[in-house]
């Protein structure tokens, strides 16, 4: 579009709106966009088996941990929204603290994490679009489908482009489509959880487990390498709430709403995993054998394997709740990659091309094209040189998530360093909180890429020694390096002339 970027009604009047259109969430709608990219029923049958091989019956207190740096990073986001209400989130906010290099490679490590787990929820949707076509056809052979690879690969392009399109038309179909979906996947979990601890109460769990303190208790875990993995798999079971405030151009109140549903977003997201988790833990135990939450057979999809034992005939809701828990994150995720991209087009530190709105939708049109382009052709390069490749930089997308949410706490705390002790709030909020929250995620970063130098990490592939994991997760971000060092020479007015403060004025 031609037309002048008009300001945002903004503390920073720096920064300017869009086209996109405002006004058309509002807070329940966030929340329920919030809930569907960190899609709990998918991200729960996905990280409770490797979790509780981890830590064991310690897994409330891990979820719990991992929940801690959440909401402290939940927090300065808000603060940074009151301030900058700017769909660009961490890329505008940390170049606006830090200035354009930092901001560009906060940035990119949202763009990379959201690209990747693009492709992995379409994958997932895929594998449980078949296994429901199995049970409801009674035919187990449907279901095996999905390992053939050129069929895998044409249904999950599918996939792929339905989400873009509904992505495409703007907040308020996506709003709608979310409704229902996300409406269904916590009705099937919270089904789960009773029938669960219904089985406990009458003597016919697999191995019924009485909830004990100790459980939550993270100082029983056995050693810190075995406490910052599980940390690790926990942080990645919350990532996605930051959704909520790339829609803050979008919102009603985009200097509050997108802040509220934030922090509205974690905490029910914490109330949920931690039912499901002790509903489990109390069915199933803690074992290697059977149905155990310990078994590494399970770990792969721990609801596939109990949902049957649990919910008796019922278990089919179990997998049409997982594959709409990742349809639906599928096509909600498509919304922070396809505005920071916007944010980046417009803002000049990419092609102003990505910066274009679509006239009839006012949503991103070439940004939301290109992240659906770029998650396939992620899926078909890796899917088809291993499928070691595509789970190991599933396992490194926690380095990518602790990098960008550290940056953009500690860009909250440097911003507002001039106001940061004007009062005991301002002291929480803008310095304490996304201090605290910063650095645990930075130091869980380094962490995760120490340990995951080892071989063994992650699905035990390795090359020249190496771990897997670490290579994918530290190339991504290299690439990202090398990728603004190549916009530097092609677009160097971003980096020379990109208006930075310092601090805040309020």
């Amino acid at each position: 579009m031609s037309t002048a970027p008009k300001t945002v009604q903004s503390k920073d009047s720096a920064l300017s709106e869009k086209g996109l259109k405002a006004g058309s969430v509002g807070l329940i709608g966030a929340v329920v966009i919030g809930v569907s990219c960190i899609a709990p029923a998918y991200t729960l049958t996905a990280a409770l088996g490797p979790t509780v091989s981890e830590v064991g019956v310690h897994l409330p207190a891990i979820f719990l941990v991992g929940f801690i740096p959440m909401l402290l990073v939940a927090l300065g986001y808000r603060e940074l929204n009151n301030a900058m209400p700017d769909a660009g989130t961490s890329f505008t906010w940390a170049t606006r603290a830090f200035g354009p290099w930092i901001g560009w490679m906060g940035g990119w490590g949202l763009i990379a994490a959201t690209i990747i787990v693009l492709s992995n929820l379409a994958a997932v949707a895929v594998d449980f679009f078949y296994l429901m076509l199995g049970q409801v056809f009674s035919n187990p052979s449907l279901a095996e489908l999905s390992k053939i690879l050129p069929l895998n690969i044409a249904t999950t392009l599918v996939f792929i482009a339905a989400a873009c399109w509904i992505s495409y038309r703007g907040m308020e179909t996506t709003k709608g489509v979310q409704y229902v979906l996300v409406a269904f996947q916590l009705l099937v979990l919270g089904w789960f959880a009773i029938s669960a601890f219904a089985h406990v109460a009458n003597g016919t769990a697999f191995d019924a487990t009485a909830v004990s303190p100790d459980w939550f208790n993270p100082f029983a875990v056995d050693s810190f390498t075995t406490f910052t993995a599980g940390v690790s798999l926990s942080i990645f079971i919350y990532w996605g709430w930051d959704v909520t405030l790339t829609m803050n151009e979008e919102t009603k109140n985009p200097e509050k709403t997108p802040g509220r549903a934030a922090t509205v977003t974690v905490l029910v997201i914490v109330i949920i995993y931690m039912t499901v988790a002790l509903a489990t833990l109390s069915f199933a135990g803690v074992g290697d054998t059977g149905l155990g939450a310990g078994n590494p057979e399970n770990q792969s999809s721990i609801f596939a394997v109990l949902a049957g034992p649990v919910m008796g005939p019922f278990a089919i809701l179990m997998s049409l709740a997982i594959l709409s828990s990742s349809a639906a994150s599928l096509q909600s995720t498509f919304v922070s990659p396809a505005r920071t991209l916007l944010a980046m087009g417009h803002y000049k530190a990419i092609s102003p091309r990505f910066g274009r709105i679509s006239p009839t939708f006012k949503s991103p049109s070439t940004a939301t094209i290109a992240a659906a382009i770029a998650a396939a052709g992620f899926y078909v390069i890796t899917r088809t040189v291993s499928e070691n490749a595509l789970w190991d930089t599933i396992t490194a997308l926690g380095m990518m998530i602790c990098f960008y949410y550290g940056i953009t706490a500690l860009a909250c705390v440097w911003y507002f360093r001039a106001s940061a002790f004007a009062g005991v709030r301002s002291f929480f909020f803008k310095f304490l909180a996304p201090l605290l929250g910063g650095v645990i995620l930075l130091v869980m970063f380094v962490k995760t890429a120490v340990d995951s130098l080892d071989p063994a990490y992650g699905s035990g592939s390795s090359i020249g020694g190496i771990g897997l994991v670490f290579i994918l997760g530290m190339g991504v971000i290299l690439l990202g390096v090398v990728v603004m060092l190549v916009m530097y020479r092609v677009r160097p007015e971003f980096f020379r002339n990109f208006s930075r403060t310092g601090a805040s004025r309020s």
